[in-house]
């Protein structure tokens, strides 16, 4: 790989939106990038979308936990090789599947997980950014919004 030229051509992404992210086995893929020549890499959460194929609303609790997981992965990767990360909504899991957590039920979700990272994790203050940013009186981490 390193050979082919194609690590001065591309950064690889590296996609996973569960909630229990094999950290040790991600930071070992970025290093294993690294080695072969890729200066940087990115990594792709989710904010909305990657649960269920028929998924309505969104658990915002879910996705918070993805980029939870992600943080730790960034903080034990090598210094200087993370580009960024990749917040993705999917809209439908295929061509074919009907529409699925349509964004304006997934705001909440995607402001929460974009403070979360820009915060370096998630706390009271983070919440009470939200709330206030959105005009919520209380933000549902574990359960549907209503």
């Amino acid at each position: 790989l390193s050979e082919s030229g194609v690590p001065q051509l591309v950064q690889p992404m590296i996609w996973d939106y569960a909630t229990d992210i094999d950290v040790k086995g991600k930071v070992q893929l970025v290093e294993k990038y690294h080695r072969c020549g890729f200066s940087k890499v990115w990594f792709a959460s989710a904010f909305k979308g990657a649960t269920g194929v028929n998924q309505s609303l969104t658990l915002t609790g879910h996705h918070l936990r993805n980029q939870l997981e992600w943080l730790q992965v960034a903080s034990r990767s090598p210094a200087g090789v993370l580009e960024g990360i990749a917040l993705t909504g999917w809209q439908r899991y295929d061509h074919f599947s009907v529409l699925c957590e349509l964004l304006p039920v997934a705001i909440p979700s995607l402001a929460v997980c974009l403070l979360a990272l820009k915060n370096g994790g998630y706390s009271e203050k983070v919440k009470e950014n939200v709330e206030k940013l959105l005009g919520m009186s209380n933000l549902e981490i574990d359960t549907y919004m209503r």
